[in-house]
């Protein structure tokens, strides 16, 4: 299941562009991106990943992402930040 790693996660930063800022400030560990997120929402975050070389994990849904997240919403992207 490849939301264990996540669910167990310390820290992470949950949401596009919160994702995005904690790459661009070389926070993020590993990136969990939904696959039914709006292109728009997601290639940013992905593009960053790419850039700063950051492994990203595409995931089925914005609404398991955010289930994984403890959140009660949809989530397009997720970062960890920091793992247990």
């Amino acid at each position: 299941m490849p939301y264990k790693r996540l669910q167990a996660a310390k820290e992470k930063s949950v949401g596009s562009k919160q994702t995005v800022k904690a790459l661009k400030n070389n926070l993020a560990k590993v990136v969990y991106v939904a696959d039914d997120a709006d292109k728009h929402i997601a290639e940013p975050v992905i593009r960053s990943c790419e850039e700063k070389k950051v492994p990203f994990i595409r995931v089925d849904s914005m609404k398991n992402l955010g289930k994984a997240c403890g959140i009660k919403v949809e989530c397009a992207a997720v970062a960890i930040i920091e793992e247990d």
